[in-house]
């Protein structure tokens, strides 16, 4: 859970007010303040010992670390020595919050923005704090790092050459079926990741429309207890009901192979039905023919047949 929103980017971070060092190893190492500007520091994915020499110097040096959750990031800065001052900054108060950063960057401050694991911006609230940054007028800065995304790709034994990244799947199993078969046309590996108690339904469904292709489940990475399946999506969806499914997961997807280029009967289905229930058949035609590969005749003759079924038409006058 989030911690409760929060105001409290006001006078009482100067900048130069921090103790700026930081530990490894039992050394004290000094921190120089950076210039003022908006550090994204990316932090580990799991493991506190990914983390860059430069994300350390950046984090103990800026005035102020904005994060997820404070909490999270103190285990980060206590194992580390850093004292720099922690601020909320997530999507439950990210409306008040985001016009005191810009104050304190107008008055010359160093600000890190951190998300609770990996590189921040990815799937987490802070686009819109950098694109009002960079609005201002005020230097945004990377410092690269950890990324649950690449780090899957590369343990997955997949294509890497084009890969698609996708986020968190619809919770509600119509509309993550419908997503997926628009990714299913998606001529690249595919990365999602997906929460311990909706992974094996994502499984079966991804058996469904994607069945062919291979894959891997990778949990935990980088943590104590990583695993990494790789196998056929149909084999892994089998064997799901065995799968341990604390902790986070990131799924990657192979590309489709030549035969998966026309959407099958089933999923052309599956589609119409679920844009059906909220578009014409006008708008529901044009979006399947454009995902599925199928003639537009065909795909409207379909249609028709389920808009039909779906009013309890019996074609008698």
């Amino acid at each position: 859970m989030r911690p409760k929103p929060s105001s409290n980017y006001g006078a009482d971070a100067e900048p130069g007010s921090a103790h700026r060092t930081f530990l490894i190893g039992g050394q004290v190492l000094n921190a120089p303040r950076p210039a003022p500007g908006l550090y994204l520091v990316a932090t580990p994915i799991g493991n506190l010992g990914d983390v860059t020499l430069r994300a350390l110097e950046t984090l103990a040096g800026v005035d102020i670390i904005a994060c997820e959750d404070t909490r999270i990031t103190r285990r980060l800065t206590e194992r580390y020595g850093i004292s720099a001052e922690l601020k909320p900054y997530h999507e439950h108060n990210a409306a008040m919050a985001r016009p005191k950063i810009l104050e304190k960057l107008a008055q010359g401050a160093a600000i890190a923005l951190v998300s609770d694991a990996g590189t921040p911006l990815i799937s987490d609230p802070g686009f819109k704090l950098v694109r009002e940054v960079c609005a201002a007028g005020h230097a945004v800065i990377a410092v690269p790092g950890a990324s649950s995304v690449l780090t899957a790709l590369s343990v997955a034994a997949l294509p890497t050459d084009r890969f698609f990244f996708e986020g968190f799947l619809p919770a509600k199993e119509g509309a993550r079926r419908t997503r997926l078969a628009e990714l299913a046309r998606i001529d690249a590996t595919l990365v999602m990741f997906e929460s311990g108690n909706r992974v094996q339904d994502t499984l079966a469904d991804l058996a469904d429309i994607m069945g062919g292709r291979d894959a891997a489940i990778c949990r935990e990475l980088t943590k104590l207890h990583e695993q990494v399946s790789r196998a056929p999506i149909a084999e892994l969806a089998k064997t799901s009901a065995t799968l341990e499914t604390r902790g986070e997961f990131v799924l990657v997807i192979g590309p489709p192979r030549a035969d998966e280029q026309v959407m099958t009967q089933d999923d052309l289905d599956n589609l119409l039905r679920a844009s059906l229930a909220c578009d014409s058949v006008k708008d529901s035609v044009a979006h399947a023919v454009e995902l599925s590969g199928r003639p537009r005749r065909e795909v409207y003759a379909r249609a028709l047949e389920l808009a039909k079924e779906a009013r309890g038409d019996d074609g008698e006058d």
